[in-house]
């Protein structure tokens, strides 16, 4: 395409949105640049795939976190969607738009049309939901949600029950007036396939003549006239291609490679980039700092009472839930392993919940090196109760490590480095176990695997948490929303300070981490941030 008027790096989840409305009117022209493929794979499109995409290069950056010494020196694997759809093409699908006051904060830190009722009004927009009150909920939006109510596992209602027998509530819609209690998810998956933000969105603009898809595009580096960004450079087949934007370009690169293409671009820490070798344009502290992400971990049950393990273990189980989807897009390949979780508050005296928590009629204790074991579960009965943080105090941060644009950063995520984090997920420790110890489900345990019945006291508890514990991969904040150049990245219209013509539109703009699964919000986020670029192209 000639001169589009507006360039997207990036067909990820907040990218995908902006191509489907910038070029609704037909009056844009729309050129989106994406690294990886297409989406149309198989495991992309299953539900249950995610386990495979999950090590899969092929979709998958494959980005490897720095040793950190909160989880006790380990590697975090950092996987992130290398596809049309970018991580919303391998994640576990979960839709969870955060708590009201998650964006009220937002807007409190000096960003204005970004608080609760802006944000929920994008999602209303965005959503086709079949549960939850009309008046809060979206019907008629192009983004299909489903709950998997009729093939929820058995086991899942006895934990319900268990959750009621120590005082929780049942949520039956989390993304209503209130989001604490137990209930099942909303998922993105729309009969029997994932419906990712480029099957809800890109795809439907693909049809339209003013938009240009490029896959197999590594954008390397933006150009400038001055201090205004009028294109940008990339990486095709070995050859290198220079474009121009009439308008605007968008970075929509998430989390890691949005500050990384800043940073290459010479805008970000002036030593840093001068320590590379690269020119400064801009010199911003904030590129790439105040990481914050989700911290997760699962205790592990063995179970006297079947569960999926026995469904998908065995190869005449996995022969049948094969079967089962091919012909019915239907079964257990059909949806999220995480089918019912929930949002509690982890002592009283907390004014919102704290932690968010999952379970799974499922386990895998035996470790397989290399592998996220999703579709090969332990030979018995199991189950796990995951939780993760909902507003880590932790920060780390995402930086170069050379002025080569193919290198992957360096990820520094310091999780559980604050000792807030620590004690509230040492207080879910001892919350889920109180769970496991309530009738029903306490009837459907025959032991506790992980982290094991000897592990009781505070220390203990705390060392397993940091050996076991990671990244339940919702990074943001690295490209910062705020008013002032100082303290942030972009402003308020998502347009980064000191440049023209440069905006970033994805979770990396987040103020702050919202209370449950991000995919949501960087949804909401590229609904809401069209509706600026077209305001401001009027």
């Amino acid at each position: 395409m000639d001169n589009p008027d507006f360039i997207i790096i990036g067909a990820g989840s907040s990218g995908c949105v902006m191509a489907e409305r910038l070029s609704a009117s037909g009056r844009h022209r729309v050129l989106v640049l994406e690294a990886g493929g297409d989406d149309r794979r198989f495991f992309v499109q299953m539900p249950l795939g995610y386990g495979k995409t999950f090590f899969d290069p092929k979709v998958n950056w494959m980005y490897r976190a720095e040793p950190d010494p909160g989880l006790a020196g380990n590697v975090d694997h950092w996987p992130r969607g290398r596809v049309l759809g970018g991580s919303s093409s391998i994640n576990a699908m979960v839709w969870v738009r955060g708590a009201r006051a998650d964006f009220d904060d937002w807007r409190d830190a000096g960003n204005p049309g970004w608080g609760a009722d802006e944000m929920f009004k994008a999602f209303r927009d965005v959503e086709c939901a079949v549960v939850g009150d009309e008046a809060l909920r979206g019907r008629k939006g192009p983004l299909n949600l489903f709950v998997p109510d009729r093939t929820t596992h058995e086991l899942t209602r006895k934990w319900f029950q268990s959750a009621e027998a120590i005082g929780l509530t049942i949520n039956p819609d989390f993304n209503g007036a209130d989001q604490e209690g137990v209930g099942q998810f909303e998922f993105t998956i729309h009969k029997g396939r994932r419906l990712s933000a480029a099957r809800a969105f890109l795809r439907p603009a693909m049809k339209r003549p003013n938009v240009r898809i490029v896959t197999n595009a590594h954008v390397t580096g933006l150009t400038f006239e001055g201090t205004r960004v009028t294109g940008v450079t990339y990486s095709r087949g070995g050859r290198t291609v220079s474009v121009k934007a009439g308008r605007e370009v968008i970075l929509s690169g998430g989390s890691v490679n949005s500050p990384q293409l800043l940073q290459l671009s010479g805008i970000g820490p002036a030593d840093h980039l001068k320590g590379l070798g690269i020119g400064v344009r801009v010199d911003n502290a904030h590129v790439g700092r105040n990481l914050e992400d989700h911290i997760g971990i699962n205790y592990t049950y063995r179970a006297n009472y079947p569960t999926l393990n026995q469904q998908l273990g065995p190869w005449w189980g996995k022969l049948t839930a094969g079967l089962r989807y091919l012909l019915l897009r239907d079964g257990p390949l059909s949806v999220s392993l995480n089918q019912a979780g929930g949002f509690i508050r982890t002592t009283p005296d907390r004014a919102r919940p704290n932690i968010q928590l999952y379970f799974q009629a499922f386990s895998t204790v035996i470790p397989r090196p290399g592998e996220r074991p999703i579709l090969s579960p332990d030979p018995w009965p199991g189950f796990s109760i995951g939780w993760s943080n909902c507003r880590p105090k932790s920060r780390g941060e995402i930086m170069i490590r050379s002025a080569d644009p193919l290198a992957a950063p360096r990820i520094t995520p310091n999780a559980l480095s604050h000792e807030d984090d620590v004690a509230e997920m040492l207080e879910a420790g001892r919350f889920v176990r109180q769970m496991a110890q309530a009738r029903p489900l306490a009837d459907c345990i025959e032991a506790e695997l992980l982290p094991g019945p000897d592990v009781t006291d505070d220390a203990a508890m705390i060392d397993d948490i940091r050996r076991r514990s990671g990244t339940v991969y919702h990074p943001v904040a690295t490209c910062r929303m705020g008013p002032d150049p100082a303290t942030s990245v972009v402003d308020s219209r998502l347009r980064v300070h000191g440049i023209s013509g440069l905006r970033v539109v994805d979770c990396s703009i987040f103020p702050n981490i919202v209370t449950g699964n991000t995919n949501a919000a960087a949804i909401a986020t590229g609904w809401r941030a069209s509706e600026l670029v077209l305001q401001d192209a009027s």
